[in-house]
């Protein structure tokens, strides 16, 4: 067993930290506050190579392991929660439209979406069917040398900025699963409109809901075979499971560290207050904590590398993380004080933009749903 980064994720991982404390981190409290998207930040974040991290080298990517996107993601997220959704949906574009897109869906996508240019949005969730992604009713139908498609998707991520989205629709409704198909959605096609929604954090990814009505795209835009999309997209929430616990564990280890600083530094009957064991202690338990979380993820990432099974380990690090983490963050806001409560500090924004993790890529319900499956056996679960 081989614990140790290569020199090159050691180089990308410092390289990160000092761009998002330097780049990321000053503006995170601004999209908050004001509910913009973080367009400035995306094109420094597509400079440096962030937005690439599994899009093709041909296609203007970096083509990185999925080890060394763990680590990006995870620096990205001790700067700035919100620009991690960029790099979580450019790297599930990257893995399926690289693997799966026509040539040229990729030419025209994928290098813009790695320079920071362009936003693609995954267009998967409906109002009646989250975790039941299988029960989608969105329609694609064929017509000659186009499909044209109609329905609603709810809960997309940086909507309001994206250019276009990875829709997913039935071509075959009575085969369930087995009838869903994938398509690149250009945003500015006749019969797309969108609705923005009022989120209590991660303010700047700009959610919302799609709509379409009969939007006509052509064939070349279908996503793989038709029919074939839904074992597809299983198979990189396998991936970014596991980028999602580490950004979340990003933040918390971002605010663990500012919290032993305020800390250290406030006092209380003629000394610090990290002399209280009722201070010291609560850091000393969360530092284990997400050590110990940080390495599964890690190692959920190493099994992808290795192309060895990884549904169990990925849910476990969605399914458990992220309350993890909110609960390492909710502690931190209490040491800090009264101030912990306020917007002087950002603690209770990472709070608030932590908790959407708790939902994203399948709820902690059906994430231990699928580890007690790889326990017992589906027929026994």
């Amino acid at each position: 067993m081989d614990f140790a980064l290569s020199e090159e994720q050691q180089l990308v991982a410092a390289s990160l930290r000092e761009f998002a404390a330097r780049e990321l981190r000053p503006n995170y409290a601004h999209w908050d506050r004001t509910g913009e998207f973080p367009a400035t930040a995306w094109r420094k974040m597509g400079e440096v190579g962030l937005l690439g991290l599994r899009v093709p080298s041909d296609y203007g990517g970096q083509e990185f392991d999925c080890v060394t996107a763990g680590l990006a993601i995870e620096e990205a997220a001790r700067g700035d929660f919100n620009c991690c959704y960029g790099i979580l949906n450019a790297s599930f574009a990257g893995d399926l439209l690289g693997k799966h897109a026509s040539g040229t869906v990729r030419r025209e996508w994928l290098p813009g979406m790695a320079a920071g240019e362009k936003v693609l949005c995954v267009c998967l969730t409906e109002p009646h069917c989250g975790s039941d992604a299988a029960s989608i009713t969105t329609r694609a139908v064929r017509k000659g040398d186009r499909y044209v498609i109609s329905g609603e998707k709810s809960a997309i991520t940086l909507l309001m900025a994206g250019h276009a989205g990875i829709v997913f629709a039935k071509t075959d409704p009575a085969a369930g699963s087995r009838g869903v198909s994938a398509f690149l959605v250009p945003f500015d096609l006749p019969g797309i409109s969108k609705s923005p929604y009022a989120d209590m954090g991660a303010r700047g990814i700009v959610r919302g809901s799609l709509f379409l009505d009969n939007v006509e795209v052509p064939a070349e835009n279908l996503i793989g075979p038709e029919n074939g999309a839904f074992s597809r997209v299983m198979q990189t929430f396998e991936y970014t499971r596991a980028l999602i616990g580490l950004m979340c564990i990003g933040a918390a280890q971002a605010t663990l560290e500012e919290t032993i600083d305020y800390t250290k530094n406030r006092k209380a009957f003629g000394q610090p207050v990290t002399k209280n064991q009722g201070v010291s202690f609560p850091v000393a338990e969360w530092h284990t904590r997400l050590t110990m979380a940080r390495w599964h993820c890690y190692r959920t990432l190493w099994l992808r590398d290795q192309g060895l099974p990884h549904n169990a380990e990925a849910a476990m690090c969605k399914g458990f993380i992220p309350e993890l983490c909110m609960g390492a963050i909710q502690d931190c806001l209490v040491l800090h004080g009264h101030y912990g409560y306020t917007q002087d500090f950002p603690v209770e924004q990472r709070l608030r933009d932590v908790a959407g993790q708790l939902i994203a890529d399948g709820t902690p319900q059906i994430q231990k749903l699928i580890i007690a499956r790889d326990l017992f056996g589906r027929d026994y679960v």
